[in-house]
Order: structure tokens, then C-alpha cells, then sequence
């Protein structure tokens, strides 16, 4: 037994020998240039365990003699490297040109390199998004991305629209898709038909700004349809890919704090300049009676009316203002200085501070990892009572159950209260719901603010400057309410509660092949209240608008990806079946509020009939491609889908969406010292969109009212229903886009120089519209296939360092793109189609031979290209409204971002550009004719007020020719001691005396769009503690428009987001912000 036992022994001792042991090494990673890669990876070949170097390229890891490690990273080229008998590696890499080590997410959530597209493609890092942060995360793309136009509105969480290579439905969609790590995340507004079409209405924004700035880890942008084509019907308008942090290798737990504070103010030039010679009324009068009775009449203020086109102003002339019948009022009974406003509408205008933390907390080991993070934005708008209020919660692990089969999980959590949005429009009708349509149209230079805030504070009740006496003699709101009882009684509130995410399950049987099932839902509840108080302009009134919504996405993809000597192929089977419900009430209060502050659908006076929708599409899609490559070099990607869409009619419901794409890598052929990476790429493909809800067949609708949309008991105190007033098509087919795209791109002199450059030519068919008829057939419009509009343009983007030096570093990023767009088709003999009616006369159109987004309304009548004037000195004016007088299109758009680096502190510079398009101003169309604004109270040629009688030296004459040719001399009057009372209101420039033309502005623009300097304090004073890392940044966004040709506005304000752009109502000024951010990693 002892021999035995010493036998084995010997034996035990024999095979520990014989089995090699394992020992920590450690080394350090540096590049052919000598300098250390930070973050490389280290792991052992054929085994799961690894580690990370860290920002020195050192590592640590435990490893036998017989293993080899494989070192990888970004822009190094893969290595591996034997252990041996070494406890000490010191590794050199070889660096490769960023471009061919770029791996890029694509459709689908697919990744691949660089090289291996044919097709466009734009990614920002998550710090290009949220540098100089914004609410929404969209508005920080502005500038940076060739092919993409973003318009973002100037109201508070405000709607954006988001528009990839122009326009293509005539009356659908043309907003880009959201995925988010490979969910399709909704996008809409519920903006109001009223808000959306300048009618007046609250602007709620649209729900991308759910989206978490703070999680975002990289955006990807599939610009064409051949790069989006795998996304079927939803692909068409292109894909914006945001993929978001996942957990990271680390020592440990890794945690990262955040905490920002920014101040807004509105940008001065964007906002009137009110002129101060002029008060109150639509001419040279002032009422009269007997106020302090002393048997002489008083002059009193024209309280009813909403202009300046009044009386000089005298400081010693005494007269009656509004005030003066406030029995509240200091200056109740008594008159006053006939003066300008100590406080004009500026004063309105708040200067809020705005809070952003957040917490991100992230790990990873060889078997999974985790992220999680929480973010907290507090945000003030530039008006009164205003606030949106946002909490963020996202979560995502993965874990590896085996070698071959691995699960990931996402969760997201957002909650968006909102309270006091910014009504926009002209807003009349609905109890002045948008006070800058009162500020910037009809006003009273006279008035001041701090009265009116006074007066409001005194009894919070509707004590307005525009008022009236009523038949008993009570005094009653004329236009427009006071605008702080506007602001804090009539005020709206919404919230919004929102959750997506998904599960997946990948399962890797051999190394070349991988199966994935996801199941992913996006869904939101959604509560908007809008209250107009008693004691409002109009009938008091509440609404209440409840949706809910969910989409359920089913995946399944497998991916072979193999080798066969110098052919690298991908082949990609998968299919997608996609659920959207949507159900929601909608109701308001009829008649008024039986009681005041009490805003429940219950408390109407009269009986209401809510407005129920409830609508489900399903679409199931079949997919697959091929990508082969030959030696990194040559590349050929193939693409089909097949989509079934339940709003469609049977025989029509399905459709294919194929692509095709080849590309050179052309610097593996000529390789010339100064070409870094050389690709030449081209593509064809056709992607589309399927018909809305409920366009095919016939449906009974109630009884609306004209103004709330809302249906109403009609007869006997039951609601009436008819068949809609549209004719629906049982013989739709979808929409199709055919895009054929070329591009180069191209790196020299080291990756220090390059540029991508594409030409695109996209031409959508089969246009889904509903196209107006002839009453007398018992329909106002049916739905039909018809028209067809084309996109072609040029996307360049450029980058460059022209400095790099151990310290300093210069990077230069560019982006231009010029896009054209053409209506080349209508139905059969149809040259028109309006979009939309606003103000006055004007339409924006889709018009034959035109570009999509004509304005059209009364012109000039031109002789030899100069604007004709009469015998009377007035212009001459186009007959009809149908003339073509702009288009909202720009002629390009660009950015232009600079960053200076040195050593740990950085300064980045965005410049934002947009040339061409036109804006029609509305507030400009009514303001010149009640002279609110500085050009209405200027001196003419000779010296004069143009304000004054002729016999006083005043008038204009108008800039033109008379009709045989000759420069007009003709001197008008705008003085009433000429035109009698009242008859010079509009006489200067406006809609009264000018076309609609004048109206017309170029929309161009200049922006310091972003500001951002960030200090990183140095390592070396953290080595000892465990903060790992703090950086500090002073942060600035829409710091100023540098340049613009519309008076008084932000040319880039709208309404909302979708088709209807290029018209301005009661515009708001544009917000800068500035603030201080601090982040610290753990």
C-alpha cells in the first residue's frame, strides 16, 4: 500500500509537470509609431477569458506557456501573439486606416465593415449628439449629416421634422424612421389638424424626444434606399439606427455620473423691434366722453382696437387707457402720459435655469454584461408657467448561457410631463391659445406689460388692455385675452408614458452560422388636456385627447458568414411580422363649463360625444440577402423583401423591395503613398410604403363640429352618422420609391484628408392621395394612386486635420448637400393639389412641374421685370391667388464643425447652413398694416415722417415702374388728414395695399449652432483614488444667427413637424442656451 501511494505520487507530480502552468503575464500595447493603443483587447486564442489594456496599453492576464493571445482594437490591425515562456510582453500592432477598420451597424441591426458597403452610410459617435445637449436629441443632428434637413421649432419640446434626400409622398409620410438597437421606435405627433395647418393649436412635439440622450452610444444614418430596403414599407423615407450604451470589461463596476445646468434667453434679432412715435388705433383718432366730469369730452385710447397706426405720441397730452377703467388699477379714474410702453412684449419673455443629471452604471465579464442608467431633465420654457419634465430609464444585459447560445434583454422606461406648451398658429379663434400672434401682429405699442402682469397677480382674472364696453356697460375682452391669464389659467398639460424594449435569444450551432429570435414592443399611453378658462375671449371649454399605442415586432434572422479562399460571402435569411394598435377618445366639452376651474369632461354645460378611434395594421415580411466580396476589394450586395400589408386591398396587399449594390475598393488596386482608402460604390433599389388606415373601404363618421372636429348630438340629442366624406379606393396599391445612387469616397495623406461624395436619383410612384372631387358626386375627395415626384441631388462630406502635433491637434468636418425636387406627375388631367390653406390667400401645393411645397397666392404684375405701379401709386396685383410666388425647398444646406484639441482641453465649433427656400411671413402680412414694427415709423426721401400728410412733406413712393416702363415718382399718402379716418390702416406695405408676394422671405440662414469647451482633468491625480476620470465643459447651443433675411424671426421656425413648412403665424423667438457640465467616472 505505501508503494502504491508513493507511485501515485510520483505520478500526480509527472502530469503536473506535464500540463503547462498557468502564470500571470503583463506587457504593454503600442503602435508602430512607438506610441501605447489605449483600451486594446487581450484574450486568449480558442478560450472565452480576456481582458482590456488600459488608456496606457498596459495589460494583465493569466495565460499558459502553449496559449496565444489575440490583441484587437479599433484602427490596429488584429495580432496574435505566443506566450511562451514570457511573463513580460511588450506588443507592437500595426495601425490601419480608420475607414477600413470602421465597423458600421446597419439594417436590421447587421454589422459590417466599412469596405464592405456599397452603399451610403453617416455615423455620429454618442458624443457628437449630445455635446451641447438638447431636449431633443434630433435637433443636435442639425449640421451633421450630408442628405439629412432638420427643422426644429422654437416652442418648448417642440415638434422636428426630419427629412432624408427631400420630400417624396405627396401627402404621406416623408419623416424619417427611428430604430433604436434594432426596435422601430414611433415618431408621431398628435399635433391637432388646426395646429398642424397654422389654424391654432398646442404644439406637443413628437415622441422621439423619448429617446436618452445620455444612453446614446453611436447614430448610424441609412441615407438611401438601398441601404434601408431590408426594412421594407417603413425604409422608404430612410433609417436614422441609434444604438445605445451597452455594459463595457473594466476593473469592476463601472459608474458614471453627469450633471448639467444651462440657462435660456431668446435671441434678440428674432423678436420685433417695436416702433415708439405711434399709439393705439387704426388711424389718427381717439374716442371721447366726459371722464372726470368737468363738462369737457376726454380723449380716451381705442381700447377695441389692435393696431398702431394711431395718434403721435405726447408726453404731455393725458389720456384714458385701459387701465384707467381697472377699478383695481392705481391709476383707476385717472389719465395718463400718452407715451410708449416702459415694458414692451419682451418683458414677457423669462430667463429659466434648466437642470440635466444623470447616472450610468455599466459592467462586463467573459459570461455577460450589464448597463444601466438614469437620467433626469428639468427643463423651463421662455414663457410663463411653463415646464417639461422628463425621467429616463434604461436597462440592457446579455449573458452567455453556453458557447453557442447567448441572450440579451433590453428595458426602457421614459415618463414626459409637460405643462404650459407654446400654442402656435394665429390662434384667434381659439382664445388666444399663441400670445406671439397677438405680439407680433396685432398689438399696441402703448401697452405695457407690467400692467398687464399686475393686473393679472391683482384678482387672476381677464384683465385685458384689448377690451370693449358690453350692452349693460360691463367691460368685456375685445381680440385678445390678457396674455398672463392666458398663460397660467388657460394653460395645457400632457404626459406621456412610454415602454420599449426587447428579448432576444442567438444561437450559434458552428462558427459561421447564427440564429436570432427577438420579440420587441414599443408602446406608449398618452393624456393631452387643453383648458380655456371662464372668462376667456370665446366659450370656455376643456379637452381631453387619451391614445394608446403599441407596435409588437417578431424576428427571426439567421446569418452564415464564411471564407472560401480569397471570397469572404454572407448570406441572411430572416422574416418580421409587425403588429401596430392604436386606440384612443378624444372629447370636449360642449357649450362651456358649468362650473369654473373645473375641467372634467362631465362638467359641460351640454351633452358631448367623444370621438373613439381604434385602428390595428399587420404587415409580415420575408427577407434575405447575399454580400460576397473578393480579396476586400470587389463587393456585390444583394437584398429582397416581401411585405403583406393589412391596409391594403386583397391582390394588392403584397409587394417586393429588391436592391442591388457593387462596389471597388479602389486603393487595393493603385496604391499610391498619399491614397490612404479609395471606394467607388453604386446601387439601384425600390423600397415603398403602404396605404393609411382605412383607405380602402367605405365607413360611417358622426356629425362634426366645424371647429373642434369633434362630433356633437345633432339630431334630438343623438349624433348623426354618415359615410365619410372621402371615397375610399378598394383598388390601392402601395407607394413605390426607385433610387439609384453613385458614390466615391476617398482618404489620402494617412486618413489626415477625405471625402465622401454622393449622386442620388430617387422617383416615388404610385403616390396615395386623396384627391378632391366634385361635390355632387356625395364625396369632397377619393383616394387614389396618383402622381409622381422625383429627388436628385449631390451629398458631399469632407474631413480634414491641416495641424497635428504631439499637443495640438485641428480637425475640420464638413457637410453639403444640394437636393432638387420635381412634381412630375399628377392624377390624369390634375395640375394642382393644395397641401394645405393658411392666412390671406396663400397655399402651399404639389403643382405640376414644380417643386413639391409651392406657395402659391397674388403677385406683382411685372413690366420688364420691374414691379408695375399704377396711376394712383399703387401697385398693380395679380388677379388670382394660383400664382407660384416660392417654394419651401432650400437651394443646399451644410454644416461646418471645427475642433481644436490641446492636450486635455478641447474646443469644437459648429457652424449650421441653410441657402434658398422660402418662408411666408404672416406676421409681417398684418403687422406693416397696424405699424407696429420700426419701418412703419421712419422718415422718407425728404426727410419726413412718412406718417405725415403730403402737405407736411410724408408719404412713400412705392419702388417700381409705372406701366409704360418709367420709374415710378408717384408719391401716396398714409396719413388719415388725407385719407380721411381710418382710411390710411394698410396703406404701407401690407396685406391690405401688397400681394402676397411681399410677403415672401428668403429662409436662408447662418447659425452658430454649437459651442462646446471641455477640460479632462489629467489622469495622474486620480492614480490613487477610485475616480477614474473628470472632465468639465461650459456648453453653448444656438448661440446666434449670424446671418438671415427675414426681419424679426428665425427662418427655421414652423408649426410643426410633417409636409406643411415654409409658413410662419405668430412666430416664437429662437432659445440659446449656455451652460456648465460636469461628468465623473468611477
Amino acid at each position: 500500500m505505501r508503494k502504491f501511494l508513493s507511485l501515485f505520487a510520483v505520478l500526480v507530480c509527472c502530469c503536473i509537470q506535464a500540463f503547462p502552468q498557468t502564470k500571470t503575464v503583463t506587457g504593454k500595447i503600442t503602435d508602430d509609431q512607438g506610441q501605447p493603443v489605449p483600451f486594446a483587447t487581450v484574450r486568449i486564442k480558442g478560450g472565452t477569458s480576456g481582458t482590456s489594456a488600459n488608456a496606457d496599453g498596459v495589460f494583465s492576464i493569466k495565460a499558459s506557456s502553449d496559449q496565444v493571445l489575440i490583441i484587437s482594437g479599433a484602427n490596429i490591425v488584429q495580432q496574435e501573439v505566443p506566450v511562451g515562456d514570457a511573463t513580460i510582453l511588450n506588443i507592437q500592432v500595426k495601425r490601419q486606416d480608420a475607414s477600413m477598420a470602421e465597423v458600421v451597424v446597419t439594417a436590421l441591426g447587421i454589422t459590417r465593415n466599412r469596405n464592405q458597403l456599397a452603399y451610403s452610410t453617416q455615423k455620429l459617435a454618442g458624443t457628437d449628439v449630445n455635446q451641447a445637449r438638447n431636449n431633443n436629441f434630433i435637433n443636435t443632428m442639425s449640421g451633421k449629416v450630408s442628405g439629412l434637413e432638420v427643422r426644429q421649432n422654437n416652442s418648448m419640446g417642440g415638434s422636428t421634422n426630419v427629412i432624408l434626400r427631400g420630400s417624396k409622398s405627396l401627402t404621406g409620410n416623408n419623416q424619417a424612421l427611428f430604430v433604436v438597437d434594432g426596435i422601430p421606435f414611433d415618431n408621431t405627433n398628435n399635433n391637432t389638424t388646426d395646429q398642424t395647418t397654422g389654424r391654432g393649436g398646442i404644439d406637443f412635439g413628437n415622441a422621439a424626444a423619448d429617446i436618452n440622450p445620455d444612453m446614446i452610444e453611436s447614430v448610424t444614418i441609412l441615407k438611401g434606399a438601398a441601404a434601408s430596403a431590408l426594412y421594407g414599407s417603413r425604409g422608404s423615407n430612410g433609417v436614422i439606427l441609434i444604438t445605445t450604451k451597452k455594459g463595457k470589461k473594466g476593473n469592476g463596476i463601472g459608474v458614471t455620473i453627469n450633471s448639467g445646468i444651462s440657462q435660456s434667453s431668446y435671441l434678440k434679432n428674432t423678436f420685433p423691434k417695436y416702433q415708439k412715435k405711434y399709439g393705439a388705433g387704426y388711424g389718427d383718432y381717439f374716442d371721447a366722453a366726459d371722464i372726470d366730469g368737468d363738462g369737457v369730452d376726454d380723449d380716451i385710447v381705442p381700447t377695441y382696437d389692435d393696431a398702431s397706426w394711431g395718434i403721435a405720441f405726447d408726453p404731455n397730452k393725458k389720456v384714458y387707457g385701459w387701465t384707467s377703467f381697472d377699478p383695481s388699477s392705481p391709476t383707476f379714474g385717472k389719465p395718463q402720459a400718452w407715451v410708449g410702453a416702459a415694458h414692451d412684449p419682451n418683458y414677457f419673455f423669462e430667463k429659466p435655469i434648466n437642470y440635466n443629471n444623470s447616472i450610468f452604471i455599466e459592467n462586463a465579464s467573459d459570461k455577460g454584461s450589464y448597463a444601466v442608467g438614469y437620467t433626469r431633465n428639468n427643463e423651463k420654457g421662455i414663457l410663463p408657467n411653463s415646464s417639461l419634465n422628463k425621467d429616463l430609464l434604461n436597462m440592457s444585459a446579455s449573458y452567455k448561457f453556453t458557447d453557442k447560445l447567448t441572450g440579451t434583454l433590453s428595458a426602457n422606461y421614459s415618463s414626459i410631463k409637460g405643462k404650459g406648451r407654446y400654442g402656435t398658429g394665429y390662434g384667434l379663434d381659439n382664445g388666444s391659445v399663441n400670445q406671439m400672434t397677438n405680439f407680433r401682429q396685432w398689438w399696441q405699442v402703448n401697452v405695457d406689460m407690467k400692467d398687464l402682469e399686475d393686473a393679472f397677480w391683482r384678482h387672476q382674472t381677464n384683465d385685458t388692455w384689448n377690451q370693449h364696453f358690453g350692452p349693460t356697460g360691463e367691460i368685456q375682452p375685445e381680440f385678445w385675452n390678457n396674455p398672463y391669464f392666458d398663460r397660467y389659467k388657460s394653460f395645457e398639460t400632457d404626459r406621456r408614458d412610454r415602454f420599449f424594449g426587447y428579448t432576444s435569444l442567438t444561437y450559434k450551432p458552428v462558427d459561421w452560422l447564427s440564429i436570432m429570435g427577438r420579440i420587441s414592443l414599443d408602446g406608449f399611453n398618452e393624456l393631452l388636456e387643453e383648458r380655456k378658462a371662464v372668462g376667456t375671449i370665446g366659450v370656455p371649454s376643456y379637452r381631453r385627447f387619451n391614445q394608446d399605442y403599441k407596435e409588437f415586432n417578431y424576428d427571426l434572422l439567421v446569418n452564415g458568414e464564411w471564407k472560401v479562399g480569397d471570397y469572404g460571402l454572407k448570406a441572411l435569411l430572416g422574416t418580421n411580422t409587425r403588429v401596430q394598435k392604436t386606440s384612443s377618445v378624444n372629447g370636449i366639452t360642449n357649450g362651456g363649463l358649468a362650473q369654473a376651474e373645473l375641467y372634467t369632461l362631465s362638467n359641460s354645460v351640454a351633452a358631448i360625444s367623444p370621438v373613439e378611434f381604434e385602428g390595428t395594421r399587420r404587415v409580415e415580411g420575408v427577407f434575405g440577402g447575399f454580400n460576397i466580396d473578393y480579396k476586400n476589394t470587389y463587393v456585390i450586395d444583394l437584398t429582397l423583401r416581401r411585405d403583406k400589408s393589412s391596409t391594403l386591398p386583397d391582390g394588392n396587399n403584397v409587394y417586393y423591395y429588391p436592391s442591388v449594390s457593387g462596389g471597388i475598393v479602389l486603393s487595393e488596386l493603385i496604391q499610391p503613398t498619399w491614397l490612404s482608402y479609395s471606394k467607388f460604390r453604386v446601387n439601384y433599389a425600390e423600397v415603398g410604403g403602404d396605404a393609411p388606415l382605412y383607405s380602402v373601404k367605405d365607413f360611417y363618421v358622426g356629425e362634426t363640429d366645424p371647429n373642434s372636429g369633434l362630433i356633437f348630438p345633432s339630431f334630438n340629442g343623438n349624433a348623426m352618422y354618415s359615410v365619410a366624406a372621402s371615397k375610399r379606393n378598394p383598388d390601392l396599391k402601395p407607394e413605390r420609391t426607385k433610387s439609384f445612387e453613385v458614390g466615391l469616397e476617398a482618404a489620402f495623406l494617412k486618413s489626415r484628408v477625405g471625402f465622401d461624395v454622393n449622386f442620388y436619383s430617387a422617383k416615388t410612384v404610385d403616390q396615395i392621395v386623396p384627391l378632391t372631387v366634385s361635390t355632387a358626386t356625395g364625396y369632397t375627395s377619393k383616394i387614389v394612386n396618383s402622381g409622381t415626384v422625383r429627388n436628385q441631388g449631390i451629398e458631399v462630406s469632407l474631413y480634414g486635420t491641416p495641424i497635428k502635433t504631439k499637443d495640438f491637434a485641428w480637425d475640420i468636418n464638413v457637410n453639403w448637400t444640394r437636393n432638387r425636387n420635381k412634381v412630375l406627375a399628377l392624377y390624369n388631367d390634375v395640375e394642382n393639389i393644395v397641401l394645405g390653406s393658411f392666412q390671406g390667400s396663400i397655399t402651399l401645393n404639389a403643382t405640376l412641374n414644380e417643386p413639391y411645397g409651392s406657395i402659391h397666392g397674388t403677385d406683382f404684375i411685372y413690366t420688364n421685370g420691374q414691379k408695375t405701379v399704377g396711376a394712383d401709386g399703387n401697385y398693380l396685383i395679380t388677379p388670382n391667388n394660383n400664382v407660384s410666388i416660392g417654394n419651401v425647398n432650400p437651394d443646399w444646406i451644410g454644416g461646418l464643425n471645427n475642433k481644436f484639441t490641446y492636450k486635455n482641453l478641447s474646443l469644437s465649433v459648429l457652424i449650421d447652413m441653410k441657402h434658398g427656400g422660402s418662408v411666408f411671413s404672416t406676421d409681417m402680412y398684418y403687422a406693416l398694416a397696424g405699424g407696429l414694427y420700426e419701418e412703419t415709423a421712419v422718415n422718407n426721401d425728404l426727410g419726413n415722417p412718412i406718417r405725415s400728410s403730403l402737405a407736411k412733406g410724408g408719404g412713400i413712393i412705392r419702388e417700381g415702374v409705372t406701366e409704360d416702363g418709367k420709374v415710378n415718382t408717384k408719391r401716396v399718402s398714409l396719413s388719415d388728414e388725407d385719407l380721411g379716418v381710418g382710411g390710411s390702416y394698410g396703406q404701407y406695405d401690407s396685406y391690405v395695399s401688397a400681394p402676397d408676394k411681399r410677403f415672401v422671405y428668403d429662409a436662408s440662414y447662418v447659425k452658430l449652432r454649437e459651442v462646446a469647451i471641455t477640460y479632462a482633468l489629467p489622469s495622474k491625480l486620480f492614480q490613487k483614488i477610485f475616480i477614474k476620470g473628470i472632465d468639465v465643459s461650459l456648453l453653448g447651443r444656438n448661440l446666434a444667427i449670424l446671418h438671415k433675411n427675414l426681419p424679426y424671426a428665425d427662418p427655421e421656425d414652423g408649426f410643426s413637424s410633417g409636409n406643411l413648412q415654409g409658413i410662419q403665424t405668430g412666430s416664437y423667438p429662437a432659445v440659446r442656451s449656455v451652460g456648465f457640465n460636469v461628468r465623473v467616472k468611477f
